[in-house]
This record gives C-alpha cells, sequence and structure tokens, in this order.
C-alpha cells in the first residue's frame, strides 16, 4: 500500500472504461515511478508550469472566461504531468491550470505521465499541445521549433514529423525570427498575419522595413498588396538617359575655352540649351566681351 495521503493522489472518478484503458490506477499504484499513465485528482500547490513552455502570452479576458466555465462545469480535459519528487511538473493544460487556480479548485484531474519523460519531451508535448489548439502566436511557434533545432539537434524535417506540420510550415515559421522587433511586436498583436510578415523580411533596411510596416497597417494592406509594395520600394531608381558622349565632349571643349564650366543639354525633340557658369559680376563681364561687344 503506499503511504501516500489518500486526499493528495486519489484515482479521479471520469468513468471505468477510461480508467481500464490507462489500466490499474488504484491506490496501490507505484506513484513515485509508474510504469505506464495514470489518472488521478492532485492539489493545485503541488503542480509547478513546465519550464519548456513555448506559450509566453496568456489572454487574461480568456483566462477569467475560462475560470467562470470551470467554476460551472469543472475541468472536462486532464492536464498531463510527470512525477518529479513530491510533486508534479506541467507537461500541458497550462492555460487550464492558471484558470483552475483563479476559478478556486482545490485539485484537478491529471493524467500521469509514465517515467522517462524528460525536457525534450516536456517541450514537444507542450509544442504539439499548444499548436493544436493553435494557442501560440507564431513567433511563439517559430522559438519553439528553434529550441528544438538548436538545443535538441533537431533538423526542420525532424521537427516536421514530431509536431505534425509539413518541412515548408516549419521553414517559413522559422523565417519569422528574422524580423526587426518592430514587426515581430506587430505580429503577435495581430497588426499583420504571418503572410504579411514574410512579404516584409526582404526589406533589411531597418527604416525601410518600418515605413511599409505602417503602410501595411495603415491601409490595411492584403498580402498581395504588400508584397507589390516590397517590390516597388526594391526596385533600383529609374536612371535618366545615356548622355550623349559626342556632346559631353562639346561641353568640356567649351569649358576649356570659356574658363568656365559649360553644360550642354538636350532634349528629346532635338531641341536643347548650353548652359554657361558664372561666380560673380566680373566674370560676367569677362564672359560676354569673350562673345563680342555690348548692343
Amino acid at each position: 500500500m503506499s503511504d501516500k495521503p489518500k486526499s493528495a493522489l486519489r484515482p479521479g472518478g471520469l468513468g471505468r472504461g477510461l480508467a481500464a484503458l490507462l489500466g490499474d490506477e488504484s491506490r496501490e499504484a507505484a506513484f513515485d515511478a509508474p510504469s505506464q499513465d495514470q489518472l488521478l485528482r492532485v492539489p493545485v500547490g503541488l503542480i509547478v508550469p513546465n519550464p519548456q513552455q513555448p506559450r509566453t502570452a496568456f489572454d487574461a479576458g480568456a483566462l477569467e472566461e475560462l475560470s467562470e466555465s470551470i467554476r460551472l462545469h469543472g475541468i472536462l480535459a486532464p492536464l498531463l504531468v510527470r512525477r518529479e519528487g513530491a510533486g508534479f511538473v506541467l507537461l500541458a493544460g497550462e492555460r487550464r491550470l492558471r484558470a483552475a487556480k483563479l476559478a478556486g479548485l482545490a485539485d484537478v484531474p491529471v493524467f500521469v505521465r509514465a517515467a522517462g519523460t524528460d525536457a525534450l519531451g516536456q517541450l514537444e508535448l507542450a509544442l504539439i499541445e499548444n499548436l493544436q489548439r493553435e494557442d501560440l502566436d507564431p513567433v511563439e511557434a517559430a522559438l519553439g521549433y528553434q529550441k528544438l533545432i538548436q538545443d535538441y539537434r533537431y533538423n526542420q524535417e525532424q521537427v516536421a514529423q514530431r509536431v505534425g506540420k509539413d518541412r515548408a510550415t516549419v521553414a517559413n515559421t522559422l523565417r519569422l525570427l528574422r524580423l526587426p522587433e518592430d514587426g515581430a511586436r506587430a505580429l503577435r498583436a495581430g497588426v499583420i498575419s504571418a503572410g504579411h510578415a514574410r512579404a516584409l523580411l526582404p526589406l533589411e533596411d531597418p527604416a525601410q522595413f518600418s515605413l511599409a510596416l505602417a503602410t501595411v497597417a495603415a491601409k490595411d494592406l492584403s498580402v498581395r498588396a504588400t508584397e507589390e509594395l516590397v517590390r516597388s520600394m526594391r526596385r533600383p531608381p529609374t536612371k535618366g538617359p545615356t548622355p550623349d558622349r559626342t556632346l559631353v565632349r562639346l561641353g568640356e571643349s567649351l569649358t576649356r575655352t570659356l574658363g568656365t564650366r559649360v553644360a550642354v543639354a538636350p532634349k528629346k525633340d532635338g531641341s536643347g540649351k548650353i548652359v554657361i557658369e558664372y561666380h560673380d559680376a566680373s566674370e560676367l563681364d569677362r564672359l560676354v566681351g569673350l562673345f563680342g561687344p555690348r548692343g
């Protein structure tokens, strides 16, 4: 028999059919190192948050709504935890745990995961749960993928397989980590979508990026219109017509002859003008004298 207080750890009354699927979940089970998943009710104070939780933002209003629902109906889906010492580490269900605390629940239903769920497993489970519920914003999802790649040596294909996404989705999400700070803030706040963010990424100049971001937000541009805006901003400025080398040489020759800068400016219709610079009245008199006596 376990010597743990029955009030602290007691099997959940969620139906014998589910209990049969999970195996023997009687009070005699080995709680310290379960060999299979167990269904229990445990005090909320014994559960600590998942240190690998990729989600960082929890909407206060949505949490209050969920807590009110929990007050009326209880928690319908058990939290997923693993045993650690005298308590439990949350693997999935932090939003429900927070709402349960707001609702004043003393204990909550949990699945105790069998021994062997390490830090990598914690991160995977938290990522998968949040992605399935669409609880992560695109930046949080990208940071979670990056952690799997950098800390656990996954490649993009392996990440895609583990979280149930295709590789292109994972790659496109990871690209969002290249966003400047103002772009990431706008994406997380819902001002722009992930499609808008990817369309803005080619603008590497911070000033250009900020200008385009402001334009997209102010005009509520579509993703396609954003792509066109970015193309127009990246397009090199239109160059003027190639100078006629004969006229350039003529200008240079007149400059040497007159001793001041002379430019020959042709027009498209074949006409044009000759511009002669002078710097003061005496130079003007000199130039006029070169062209003959004043009439």
